[in-house]
């Protein structure tokens, strides 16, 4: 009998949970239906609730953003670290690729500058005979010869002078049919009158064979050279036209001066060969009487 009522009183229980569950079920919806019905009927009235509710998950919204944010930022940091490897190498590709090009720039405009110059050789006042290759030089000997891709089958002759864009290289010495030996202004054995540039001071620029020249005065006493002045042709021995660059001062002597020549003959590519400037002179000083000569070069 007891155990029947126990069972009872769950039963009851039970149904009681049940229904109040119901209850609460029916009132809630009842409640939603009429927030519901309000939010469409005055969609305002909800603002202040709305807006304390976003005041409460504020703090929480603003720990996750920061937290997204940063974890962004760290994927980022790494992503960039590891790619970080292959963007240097790259970039220092670039920059030597850039540099390539530059020198390159630079080479064509160096070129396009010797063309010019080389093109000057053709264009002078005295029109040469042959603008030609200059094909070598000797270096180690007290001895400065060059030869040039013309001879006499171009119409040159011994005693023609050689210059380049630069100035004076020297002289012709030997002829063959296609070819031609050249005395170098540095030959031991190369004597040419000069003047100083900037005020008619001349002298004699002798070849040491060592590369350089040795400028001699004429008038001994106050010696007027400075180092950097510019010594060009006389035209004196009427091998050489006047004013044609020949040597740039480097030292000052007693006599005179020590002159790097400008015109390189181991930095020369092309030179002119140009006709003996007074060839008339030249015939007269080898006769050897002081009779005038005839128009034939007879007396």
């Amino acid at each position: 009998m007891a155990s029947s009522n126990r069972r009872s009183s769950n039963s009851r229980r039970a149904q009681y949970g049940v229904f109040t569950g119901y209850v609460l079920a029916g009132i809630g919806a009842l409640i939603g239906a009429v927030l519901l019905g309000l939010s469409l009927w005055r969609p305002a009235s909800f603002d202040g609730p709305r807006g304390v509710a976003q005041d409460v998950v504020e703090p929480v919204g603003t720990a996750s953003a920061e937290v997204r944010t940063g974890g962004q930022g760290l994927i980022a940091s790494i992503s960039g670290y590891l790619q970080a490897g292959s963007q240097n190498a790259e970039l220092k590709r670039e920059v030597e690729i850039a540099r390539i090009r530059l020198k390159e720039a630079k080479a064509v405009e160096q070129e396009n500058a010797r063309l010019k110059a080389l093109l000057g050789l053709a264009q002078q006042d005295i029109e040469p005979l042959a603008v030609t290759k200059f094909i070598g030089s000797t270096a180690a000997s007290t001895r400065r010869f060059g030869y040039i891709g013309a001879g006499a089958s171009d119409g040159i002759e011994v005693g023609m002078p050689v210059r380049s864009e630069r100035g004076v290289v020297g002289r012709i010495l030997e002829v063959a049919s296609s070819t031609s030996r050249v005395l170098l202004l540095t030959d031991s054995q190369s004597v040419l009158p000069v003047r100083l540039a900037r005020e008619d001071v001349v002298a004699f620029a002798e070849g040491r064979g060592d590369g350089l020249l040795q400028i001699r005065l004429i008038n001994l006493g106050i010696n007027p050279l400075e180092v950097g002045d510019v010594m060009v042709t006389s035209g004196t021995g009427g091998y050489y036209r006047p004013g044609i660059a020949v040597a740039i001062i480097s030292e000052i002597v007693d006599d005179g001066a020590i002159a790097r020549i400008i015109s390189d003959p181991a930095a020369t590519d092309f030179v002119s060969v140009e006709p003996i400037w007074q060839p008339e002179a030249l015939i007269a000083s080898k006769t050897p009487d002081s009779t005038p000569l005839t128009e034939t070069g007879s007396q």
